[in-house]
C-alpha cells in the first residue's frame, strides 16, 4: 500500500482533489461540518503537497 500512495499519481491527486473539496466544503456544507471538512481536507491536501515537494527531483 505504501509504494501506491507514495506514486507521484497519487499524490498529485490527492493534493488537487483534497484542494478542491477543502475550497467548496464551507459552501456547500453548512456551520460547523463545512468548516471541519475543509480544515480536515486541506491537511490531507498539505500532506500530499509536502510529498511531492520532498520526493522532486
Amino acid at each position: 500500500m505504501k509504494p501506491m500512495l507514495s506514486s507521484r499519481p497519487v499524490l498529485w491527486f490527492l493534493f488537487l482533489f483534497n484542494l478542491a473539496v477543502a475550497a467548496v466544503a464551507p459552501f456547500v456544507v453548512d456551520g460547523d461540518q463545512g468548516v471541519m471538512t475543509s480544515v480536515g481536507m486541506g491537511v490531507v491536501s498539505l500532506g500530499a503537497g509536502v510529498s511531492l515537494l520532498r520526493t522532486r527531483g
